[in-house]
């Protein structure tokens, strides 16, 4: 039974935040209150906060919005079934699918419509998915890198809580799956260099530089992360969130070369640079982790900064040739070959008549959005 404490105490995060401290003793990355990066965070005051806030409501400038829905390809079930092992496609914002060795991972995917805890405010698509929650077939599993909205959303992991059959994620990120709902023999928790094997597919936690939480106290009470995913010869880096730093040099040398980094390109701005990179920081980490293509990730979806919205894209590849770093932008919903990447079109610049919309869907009714 719910009650006025309860509901309480999942609003603003009390819960999130007693259960955090728990995970005292199973990580070195816990400082007995809160989950920390390995370099400290600059301290910011309330006011530098009231200010990032003020200056998004108040003084954004033109462009954050695009005019007209960007191209999408849409994606079918037949489609996924025919298509080879290592097929990577981005579904938008971070949300990726893999099909390796058969089976199909989705990471970090958020298929509502706002990357928000509220129905009707905050950011909200440029784009309906290119495929709707019930025509993906039966995954292998769900990778989380944490626990922002515009990354786990509550309605989507409760949508595939019965097709899916593992959800691997940081710690503390798997215990808000488990008190949603999904069944716990489900749920993987790692730390950073955890690793674990599903299939022959071998998943590795490894740092990020970054931070979490979901309501108004529950500040980085679960951990932060980006994976490394190992298919025999193959690499794949998924970044997840995270401002620049060493941490990509060394990764890239315990698990490098890559054959694709999938590296966040997008909501920066010169009030966060320690949470997020420019798009100079994005290319220098593909250097750092050894990666062979870069593919930008975490742009094209959402509105969550003061740049346009296609600024990112224009950027990293112009960043990217003039470094000769081999740079793939698909269209949201085509396929990407893992093993022979293909560098891709410049979408985002398609007239608004060229451009086709799918039409908006999703899976069932589930509970209401939830902190």
């Amino acid at each position: 039974m719910t009650t006025p404490a309860s509901t309480l105490s999942r609003i603003f995060g009390f819960a999130a935040a007693q259960r955090g401290r728990q995970l005292a003793d199973r990580s070195p990355q816990h400082d007995g209150e809160r989950f920390r990066n390995s370099a400290p965070r600059p301290r910011e005051g309330l006011g530098k906060t009231l200010r990032i806030m003020w200056n998004m409501i108040f003084h954004k400038p033109g462009g954050t919005v695009p005019d007209h829905a960007p191209r999408v390809e849409t994606i079918t079930r037949a489609q996924l079934d025919a298509a080879p092992d290592r097929s990577l496609y981005r579904l938008g914002h971070s949300s990726l699918l893999l099909k390796l060795r058969g089976e199909f991972w989705l990471l970090d995917p958020v298929f509502g419509e706002r990357a928000s805890p509220f129905k009707r405010m905050g950011p909200k698509r440029f784009h309906a998915p290119p495929i709707a929650l019930e025509d993906l077939p039966p995954l292998r599993g769900v990778l989380l890198s944490h626990d922002h909205y515009d990354h786990l959303d509550r309605e989507t992991v409760l949508s595939l809580s019965d097709t899916t059959q593992s959800f691997l994620a940081p710690l503390g990120v798997g215990d808000r799956l488990i008190e949603w709902g999904i069944d716990a023999a489900k749920v993987h928790q790692l730390d950073w260099w955890d690793n674990a094997e599903f299939g022959g597919v071998e998943f590795i936690a490894t740092p990020s530089q970054h931070f979490s939480g979901r309501s108004l106290f529950d500040a980085n009470s679960t951990l932060w992360a980006s994976w490394v995913i190992v298919d025999d010869d193959m690499r794949l880096f998924f970044s997840g969130d995270s401002g620049y730093f060493d941490g990509f040099r060394t990764i890239g040398d315990k698990l490098g070369p890559f054959d694709i980094t999938l590296i966040e390109t997008g909501a920066y701005d010169p009030q966060w640079p320690y949470v997020h990179m420019q798009p100079e920081e994005t290319v220098q980490a593909h250097v750092d982790l050894r990666g062979r293509w870069l593919v930008p990730i975490h742009n094209g979806t959402f509105d969550l900064a003061m740049h346009r919205w296609d600024e990112p894209f224009e950027r990293v590849t112009g960043l990217a040739l003039a470094r000769g770093v081999a740079v793939s932008t698909p269209h949201i919903g085509e396929r990407l070959n893992i093993e022979a990447p293909h560098r891709g079109e410049r979408w985002w610049r398609d007239a608004p008549e060229t451009v086709p919309t799918p039409k908006w869907r999703f899976c069932r009714d589930v509970p209401q959005q939830q902190p």
